[in-house]
């Protein structure tokens, strides 16, 4: 099994997010760039992070004009990045352009091209929000029609938050590449995203990657969180040398007062919730 965590570096120094990319980067299948990160630090950033070593999810969601989109992947590929999307919603002339773009070069480069993910329905919105946009339906039924309209154009892997999986891979096979953010450990909140799952999870029902931001960038020692989720998800993904049988910590919850066993995970997230009293409750080690 691959290691499956891309973490999101969304943070706005380019000096930080590099600092905590060489941390990390024996622990972790990829970090992703998105738009705050890439504005600030430009191109320059996606090379310095693959100079770690790691592979770069550059996370623009295209949606222009298909012309304009080809060029924006063919600049992308000329970076090396494992993955990069597009908005689904941008209809087929604009997906074909760039699964084509990134094919044609990378042959040029003699490279790999990337993987051009098409993402559905963001996470962070709920059947509310189409509905204001006014998209009739559920969104798992958009994010099937958007889905099947990017595989349809030749893209090879998808966005989708943690609740589609099972839902596309009955859809669509097991040869599509499945994107999930929307990751939260039990001992996180699910702060802006609507739609979300554990990594164990959301591995079991099928996702290849999972994109993990600040459960392990917000944590007071992201290399500790990182390690934690990856135990979840099969202790051989955890490095030889960062090996350890994670000890449980008893604790009394904050808020009702039972007691409680926390993971690894919650742990070094500082944070954990409480099945009694299903609420999120900051925690700081004994």
């Amino acid at each position: 099994m691959n290691n499956p965590i891309i973490v999101a570096l969304d943070l706005p120094s380019p000096h930080k997010a590099l600092k905590l990319a060489e941390e990390l980067a024996p622990l972790v299948g990829a970090f992703k760039v998105g738009k705050q990160l890439f504005i600030s630090g430009g191109p320059d950033i996606v090379r310095k992070l693959r100079a770690t070593g790691a592979k770069v999810f550059l996370d623009l969601k295209l949606h222009d004009i298909p012309n304009t989109v080809a060029k924006a992947v063919i600049a992308a590929t000329d970076l090396g990045v494992k993955m990069t999307t597009v908005h689904a919603s941008g209809g087929t002339a604009m997906l074909t352009a760039a699964e084509n773009a990134a094919h044609e070069q990378a042959a040029m480069l003699r490279a790999e091209a990337p993987l051009v993910l098409g993402v559905t329905v963001l996470t962070s919105m709920d059947d509310n929000n189409l509905a204001e946009l006014g998209i009739t339906g559920s969104v798992q039924e958009q994010v099937l029609r958007l889905a099947k309209l990017a595989t349809g154009a030749g893209l090879r892997g998808l966005v989708c938050s943690p609740q589609e999986i099972e839902m596309l891979r009955a859809e669509l096979g097991n040869d599509i590449q499945l994107v999930t953010p929307g990751i939260r450990p039990e001992s996180s909140k699910a702060d802006d995203q609507k739609r979300t799952m554990t990594p164990a999870d959301a591995i079991q029902a099928g996702a290849n990657w999972l994109v993990i931001g600040r459960p392990i960038t917000g944590s007071a020692d992201p290399k500790a969180a990182a390690i934690g989720i990856l135990h979840s998800i099969n202790p051989e993904l955890v490095p030889e040398g960062e090996r350890r049988e994670p000890i449980p910590e008893i604790v009394d919850c904050a808020e009702c007062g039972q007691s409680l066993k926390l993971d690894a995970a919650e742990q070094a997230a500082g944070r954990y919730h409480c099945p009694h009293c299903d609420k999120d409750v900051e925690h700081k080690a004994s």
